[in-house]
């Protein structure tokens, strides 16, 4: 039998995609669809005193003006509902009057054509009183700080604390002490696809809302909520998707198209709502990496022994919690890194400002943690007068390691086997000495010249590690749910596999088809999929935490196992239903941060080659050299692109994106100020390791791959830049301007 998994079938989707015939949010349009404009509130905080609608209801072609009256429960929010669907008076909820970030949505206007709902938004009366702006963490933490949430006793959302040892006698004992401060920025998703969805009643009356999303069931759920309606009376599918990267974990257009719709058909209107946001409207309107202010105090022996870390996080949330408590659970436990330091004291905050809020991105809170922790690991190296690589070696976490939270990490651990993939590769040896770098490693990797082009192009090599979690985290009860019913006679000739994980553009629907043949015996071909809605699939929880591969694969072979012993039974068809569990987890302790975090982690070494022009300050990526252990590529070349892609996104990050907010508003609400990296942009070449240390819980083995790749790429930029240039940068993106004042040749900005 020829094994399903391992191997670089075709995606199900290809085709579809690269014909156009693929159809988006966005693409869908249904007989006598009407169309709906939201009006934000373009503004960072006020009050609403007053809104008149009468202008608006009275043009011509507009049937529904709705605004926070009409909301029935007007709250919503992934982890706690701190958010109204339309901010206004009437609403049901106190200080839902107020407007909080410049994206917050205060009415909503469905009419016949796009043009006339537009027209509409124009004719809205709105009476603002402003109130005080708060923009930086800093400010919002101060006693006398306005309260953005007056319901709540401060501006802090969460805050934890982890306590291991004793760090102030470690560091009376270190040889040598790093202390630095470091600020990461924020960062726009920038999907292609920007939010849209279509809502209607189908033929079981059920409010149906075709979108963008990365959760179906938890997208059904918040949208019952705000209606006070039973979540079997919303329908929630997911067609194709243009790019999530965890910014479409909240809601954007859900809520309010099934609100349209449902308000519509209480006037008699059954007709179809439909909306698409422009890219400026998708810009202000979904949340943001959150940036990070992160003081880091770490000490070591001359040994190179890691022995003591004290770091300070806080972390601009903006005007609602969105992500920012789990977000802000990594970031505490990764702001460490991968290594076994036995005194450790953290002490996190995510704060609310007037800023877009800060959410879910590729990575979770582990690339700002982890700017800091391996650039602390570099400084050490570099003060102690000791290879990178081996001050790492000295200090990763092995099995049986304790983590900062005083737990052992679980089994499975590969980071010293990933490091020292990537450290050969990239030239290094493992000498009687320790790792080390050659003189003429550089003619192994990257294979560059003798001497740079020119003068003021300046060479350096960078390199950092990380580590992150698998699956829901802190006591989530994690769990996921597969179903496949078998059809024929003697022989089983085709499967089905129901399973409502998000295709967000990584591959994931090829991957189930692949594992679901795998667990069968079968050939990929003989799977079929019915996937994301809400209708037909049990919950299978988040595309998210990089869990999808291994939570679906450990669910598609318990419903395969159930199905096949039915199909021995001589049931036709024969169905099996799972759900997996994994080992649970527990949340911090609130004094020490004692817990066990996670069930599984996924391992990631890169080595980047790059040059920087001292006169223009660009930085070009000549090589970028990434190692992950994946457990089991169950498709090889999936991997890859997520490897790419993952590593590309990061170095934009790093380089190129420069998301500007100031007094609350964004300066860089379109792709003509905030830049994305282009084709020429990327590396000239990313070599990607794909490593294959099974995970003892995956399926087959495998582990979860698609944030790991984003997470060290920044520390390892600027430590190549520091090895270029001699210069030392603790905030990023590194843009032309930012080299240049680095290395002096430009003034600093004015405050």
């Amino acid at each position: 039998m020829t094994r399903a998994i391992g191997s670089a079938h075709p995606r199900v989707d290809a085709r579809e995609k690269v014909t156009g015939e693929a159809l988006y949010p966005g693409d869908f349009n249904y007989p006598d669809q009407l169309y709906m404009k939201i009006l934000f509130a373009g503004r960072p905080h006020a009050r609403i005193v007053r809104i008149d609608t009468s202008r608006a209801e009275a043009l011509p072609g507009v049937h529904l003006v709705l605004t926070a009256k009409d909301v029935p429960n007007n709250e919503y929010g992934l982890i706690m509902p701190d958010q109204p669907v339309l901010c206004g008076p009437g609403s049901n909820k106190p200080y839902a009057d107020r407007v909080r970030f410049v994206g917050d949505q205060v009415a909503v206007v469905v009419a016949e054509t796009e043009d006339i709902a537009a027209r509409a938004l124009g004719l809205i009366e709105v009476e603002y009183e402003d109130l005080p702006v708060v923009d930086d963490p800093e400010v919002a933490l101060q006693p006398d700080a306005p309260l953005l949430h007056p319901d709540k006793e401060s501006n802090v959302i969460i805050a934890y604390r982890i306590r291991k040892g004793d760090v102030e006698a470690a560091f009376a004992q270190a040889d040598v002490i790093v202390e630095r401060e470091y600020r990461t920025p924020a960062q726009e998703h920038a999907y292609l696809q920007p939010e849209a969805g279509v809502a209607y009643l189908d033929s079981e009356d059920r409010i149906t809302v075709v979108v963008a999303g990365q959760w179906t069931h938890e997208d059904q759920e918040q949208i019952a909520h705000a209606l006070n309606l039973p979540k079997e009376r919303i329908r929630v599918i997911y067609p194709a998707i243009g790019g999530a990267f965890g910014g479409r974990e909240d809601m954007s257009v859900q809520i309010v198209l099934a609100l349209a719709v449902w308000k519509l058909a209480q006037k008699g209107v059954r007709r179809p709502v439909k909306i698409v946001w422009s890219r400026e409207e998708s810009i202000i309107g979904h949340a943001k990496r959150h940036p990070y202010i992160i003081r880091a105090k770490w000490g070591a022996t001359r040994e190179g022994k890691i022995i003591a870390a004290k770091v300070d996080i806080i972390a601009d949330g903006g005007a609602y919690a969105y992500t920012s408590t789990k977000v802000l659970g990594n970031a505490t436990l990764l702001c460490t890194g991968p290594y076994e330091i036995p005194n450790v004291w953290v002490d996190s905050r995510a704060v609310y400002t007037n800023n877009i809020p800060g959410a879910a991105f590729r990575g979770f809170g582990g690339p700002q943690a982890l700017f800091a922790a391996e650039s602390q690991v570099n400084h050490l190296a570099e003060a102690l007068g000791m290879d990178p690589v081996e001050l790492r070696m000295r200090n990763v976490l092995r099995e049986g390691s304790l983590m900062s939270v005083g737990t052992p990490i679980p089994e499975g651990v590969s980071m010293a086997e990933t490091l020292a993939a990537a450290a050969r590769a990239a030239g290094w040896v493992e000498t009687e000495n320790g790792w080390q770098r050659p003189p003429d490693a550089d003619r192994v990797w990257p294979g560059w010249g003798a001497a740079p082009p020119a003068p003021h192009i300046k060479r350096g090599i960078g390199v950092a590690i990380g580590f992150k979690n698998v699956g829901f985290s802190f006591g989530y009860p994690e769990n996921s749910w597969a179903k496949i019913v078998l059809y024929g006679e003697g022989d089983i000739e085709r499967a089905v596999l129901y399973y409502a994980g998000a295709e967000v553009g990584q591959g994931h629907h090829t991957a189930i088809r692949q594992m679901a043949a795998e667990a069968l015996g079968l050939a990929p071909e003989q799977v079929d999929l019915v996937v994301s809605d809400t209708a037909f699939t049990g919950n299978s929880g988040s595309a998210s935490a990089s869990r999808l591969t291994f939570m679906a694969g450990n669910a598609i072979r318990g419903a395969a196992q159930r199905a096949l012993e039915k199909w021995q039974a001589e049931e036709r068809p024969a169905e099996g239903e799972f759900v997996y569990r994994p080992p649970s987890t527990t949340p911090y302790d609130p004094e020490t941060g004692h817990s066990k975090p996670n069930f599984a982690y996924g391992y990631v070494a890169q080595f980047v080659a790059l040059e920087v022009d001292t006169e223009t300050g660009h930085i070009h990526v000549v090589d970028y050299l990434s190692a992950n252990d994946v457990g089991k590529a169950i498709n090889p070349a999936l991997v890859e692109g997520q490897i790419e892609g993952g590593v590309v996104q990061a170095l934009g990050y790093a380089i190129v994106e420069n998301f500007i907010q100031r007094g609350g508003r964004v300066l860089t609400d379109r792709l003509s100020t905030y830049l994305i990296p282009t084709a020429v942009d990327v590396p000239d070449r990313v070599r990607s390791l794909i490593l294959e240390f099974a995970d003892p819980l995956g399926p087959w083995g495998a582990r979860g791959m698609g944030e790991m790749p984003f997470l060290p790429v920044a520390p390892a930029v600027v430590h190549a830049v520091r090895n270029a240039t001699g210069v030392w940068f603790y905030d990023f993106p590194l843009t032309p301007e930012r080299v240049l004042r680095g290395l002096g040749q430009l003034p600093e900005p004015a405050a």
